[in-house]
């Protein structure tokens, strides 16, 4: 989307205020060496962030989520070898206390996220076939999971497709309704939510590309557009959004990395999609390519062209995300246990590595940004 150069101004000065703010970052895991939920800095006016340490020891605390208050933090993690949710309460420097944790009900989650009325939290389950929702009591404790399986399979991709695989659980920018991309099933399973009971029921499904693998979802700024992240084939699908009627219809789909950038690798797949604060870019991260594709959103908001593929500085970047500020994107290097720091161009969206912005975390699969650091 073309911006003004009035507005250009305003939006690098409210970015610029913000990037001054030091924050809290947590780091989910799951791989050799990982230990839990690490803790760091970061440092909105440098870019840089802390030497990371352990901030509460638990089995492949994969996938991170705050409450909307920040208060409370979340993790799809295991216990004694049992997959379900943890519950910690956040202190005022940071720190976790444990106080809880829920099973799923089906397995390990792959994925979750907490509602906007902070009355439950929903996993998805790619190992499963499931979606579970956990109500959330007055003090956050998680309660007992109700569990809906997810059906079909696509079948497109053999041994990816046969049967449904949720990736990831969102919500509509009003609350009304949940989204949950399936990778096997080749498209996004939409819920009805009573946040009251609380409950989902099953709305509508969105047809993705065949064979793309849907993994994770954003709305665009203006919650007209989603954008679809595909594993399998390396691109993001472009879907309008009918708020009334919670319904998504297919527009367009541009490729993250060219057929012969990707047959050069062995292995490639997308992990992970943010929409910059201004709504003008979007970023996916790439890996075996090891890369971040930087895409701006076409004025009409339709469709996507790719700017930039910019180098992580790290290996298998499974996570990656950006700061409130917008003027900082942080990429998870899963392989070379790295998180490493690039600066956003104001003007342009396109990435610059922060030389020497780089900690070492133990297999970094999820980054999640926390509250102001007070002093």
């Amino acid at each position: 989307m073309k911006k003004s150069p009035l507005l250009a101004l305003a939006l690098l000065t409210f970015a610029t205020t913000l990037s001054a703010e030091n924050r809290h970052v947590y780091f989910g895991t799951g791989g050799a060496g990982a230990k839990g939920i690490y803790h760091a800095t970061f440092n909105g006016e440098k870019g840089t962030l802390s030497p990371a340490k352990l901030a509460h020891e638990i089995g492949s605390p994969g996938f991170l989520a705050l409450s909307p208050d920040g208060k409370k933090l979340y993790a799809a993690a295991t216990q004694e070898n049992v997959g379900g949710v943890a519950a910690y309460e956040v202190a005022a420097d940071g720190s976790l206390k444990f106080f809880h944790f829920e099973p799923t009900g089906d397995g390990g989650a792959a994925h979750l996220s907490v509602h906007p009325s902070g009355k439950f939290l929903l996993t998805a389950q790619y190992g499963g076939n499931s979606t579970s929702l956990l109500p959330l009591d007055a003090e956050g404790k998680p309660g007992t999971a109700t569990v809906t399986e997810h059906e079909g399979g696509s079948k497109v991709v053999e041994g990816r497709q046969n049967a449904p695989h949720p990736h990831y659980v969102g919500y509509s920018p009003d609350g009304k309704f949940a989204l949950v991309p399936d990778l096997g099933m080749d498209g996004i399973v939409i819920y009805a939510i009573d946040p009251d009971k609380p409950a989902i029921t099953k709305h509508g499904f969105a047809a993705s590309v065949p064979g793309g693998g849907p993994r994770h979802l954003k709305f665009s700024k203006d919650g007209k557009f989603i954008y679809l992240l595909n594993e399998l084939s390396l691109s993001t699908t472009v879907f309008s959004w009918d708020a009334a009627a919670g319904a998504a219809k297919l527009l367009s789909t541009t490729p993250a990395l060219s057929e012969e950038v990707k047959a050069a690798e062995s292995f490639n797949s997308a992990a992970e999609i943010v929409v910059h604060p201004s709504g003008s870019y979007v970023y996916s991260s790439n890996r075996g390519h090891d890369t971040v594709t930087v895409y701006a959103v076409k004025e009409s908001g339709d469709a996507l062209d790719v700017i930039q593929v910019q180098p992580v500085r790290g290996a298998f970047p499974r996570n990656i995300n950006l700061d409130p500020s917008g003027r900082w994107l942080l990429a998870a290097g899963a392989d070379s246990h790295t998180v490493a720091v690039h600066a956003v161009a104001a003007d342009t969206g396109k990435l610059t590595y922060q030389r020497g912005a780089i900690i070492q975390v133990p297999a970094p699969i999820c980054i999640v940004f926390g509250a102001v650091v007070t002093p």
